[in-house]
């Protein structure tokens, strides 16, 4: 009897814990769905916007290939939801050879320029002078494909060399590669936490402090956001991948910096408009997501809101 009991009470708890499990699953699938189609809809807008509404100056250019970078790892997790839930053999093959290689080139292509964005913006308040006479007029478009071409290198070099798909597998380059690759996102991760923290120091504090102006409320709630939620996904995808399985089970770690990846992609229009928009006091203008985000763009000290006998 005891043991008649004992064995209803296991198979109880096991049922119980993958119906949990179960619901879990696929309450994730519905929350990075609904995050995944709100991010990629918000991140088109900025890419038609930026690309061909509005003109370009040197910081949206770094904005306009931000928002391509999300709305390609966007895409890495769309065609990953559908692979799932609908099991389609062409969707299978794609998602299973060319998934990660896409995902992991388009999170250093954003890390890569969102650093690009702040160190830029911090020589341009520590040495304002110097950096409007020496500054390349297409410094910006040069940067953005050199990162570019070096996140694409670094990514088909560790997908070649560690065999993820089935090209062969050389673990001693693999090794390397991977080393070279934590080594560039610990690099960008100085440079991303140590200009936000100058410029964030020249606005609070010294006898120099600078007015606060749009542009500098973007970057700065843009790359909180990128290391409350971003920065988890390379931690995940370059350190913790290298424990035991059991490791990444605990609390589901994977689904968690996943979900928290879609956070920070989607994130980053609903900044771009909400700073935008923010005490916004036009009396007869429309209110379009071009003037929006172009005021989200704007580098110059907020005074007096533009009216009729104020144009800008």
């Amino acid at each position: 009897m005891d043991m008649t009991v004992t064995a209803w009470e296991k198979n109880l708890t096991t049922t119980y814990g993958s119906d949990r499990a179960f619901y879990y699953k696929y309450t994730w699938k519905i929350l990075t769905a609904i995050l995944t189609l709100g991010g990629l809809a918000g991140n088109a807008v900025v890419l038609w916007l930026l690309g061909f509404r509005m003109r370009r100056n040197a910081f949206s250019v770094y904005i306009l290939n931000l928002a391509g970078a999300d709305f390609l790892i966007l895409c890495c997790y769309i065609i990953y939801l559908l692979d799932s839930i609908f099991n389609l053999y062409f969707v299978k093959k794609v998602s299973s050879r060319f998934l990660p290689l896409v995902a992991m080139f388009a999170y250093i292509s954003g890390m890569s320029i969102l650093s690009a964005i702040s160190t830029e913006r911090c020589l341009s308040v520590l040495w304002p002078i110097w950096y409007r006479c020496h500054r390349p007029t297409h410094m910006s478009a040069i940067m953005c494909a050199l990162l570019w071409a070096l996140s694409l290198l670094l990514s088909i070099l560790r997908e070649y060399y560690c065999g993820l798909l089935d090209w062969g597998v050389h673990h001693a380059w693999c090794q390397v590669l991977d080393f070279i690759n934590v080594a560039w996102l610990i690099l960008l991760f100085v440079l991303l936490s140590g200009s936000s923290l100058v410029l964030m120091t020249r606005l609070l504090c010294g006898s120099q402090r600078v007015l606060p102006t749009r542009l500098y409320m973007t970057i700065m709630i843009t790359v909180l956001v990128f290391l409350f939620c971003g920065l988890p996904f390379g931690f995940h995808w370059f350190l913790i991948v290298r424990f035991s399985n059991e490791y990444l089970a605990l609390f589901h770690l994977s689904r968690t910096v996943v979900l928290l990846s879609c956070v920070n992609s989607c994130a980053n229009p609903i900044i771009y408009f909400f700073v935008g928009s923010f005490r916004q006091r036009w009396q007869k203008q429309r209110h379009t997501l071009r003037l929006i985000l172009q005021r989200a763009l704007q580098d110059t000290p907020e005074v007096d809101e533009p009216t009729e006998s104020h144009p800008e």
